[in-house]
């Protein structure tokens, strides 16, 4: 045995905001690669996942959305993928409505590593570097059938 590592897992809860066919995403410069995150973030102790989503997209995009229903569940293992041991996230991906008009975009309290945000047409998605990869074919597939709630497992 190694040496022990304290591990935290950490909370989070992401967003699918559907519009007209597209999907909204984060583009980001991330680890030297340019990529694309759904937009969202960490839990904070005592804030309802839902209240999450609502709070990181304003933040990051300056939209008003309503959580419509869980997505999917995910979970980030490092150890798994080559990262840190400590790495442990857990991600609830929400279904969300946008309020207001969806054009308007600019958070005032964007992540690092982000550069815009996009709105994009969902049968593109696969072709882009999407992180986690693992989501590409369950958002693209959105524009063709109601995905039901599903907890997707430890995927990078």
């Amino acid at each position: 045995m190694g040496p022990s590592v304290t591990a935290t897992v950490r909370n989070a809860a992401k967003a699918v905001v559907l519009n007209d066919g597209r999907v909204l995403l984060q583009r980001a410069h991330w680890e030297g690669q340019d990529c694309y995150f759904l937009p969202g973030g960490g839990q904070e102790p005592g804030e309802a996942l839902d209240t999450t989503v609502r709070r990181e997209v304003l933040e990051e995009t300056g939209l008003d959305v309503t959580p419509e229903r869980l997505l999917w569940l995910r979970e980030y293992i490092g150890a798994n993928h080559g990262g840190a041991p400590q790495d442990h996230r857990v991600e609830a991906i929400f279904l969300c409505r946008a309020e207001g008009d969806p054009d308007k975009l600019g958070g005032h309290a964007e992540d690092d590593a982000q550069t815009g945000l996009e709105w994009v047409e969902l049968a593109k998605v696969p072709a882009l570097n999407l992180l986690p990869h693992g989501l590409r074919p369950l958002i693209a597939g959105l524009a063709h059938t109601e995905s039901p709630t599903r907890y997707l497992g430890d995927i990078a």
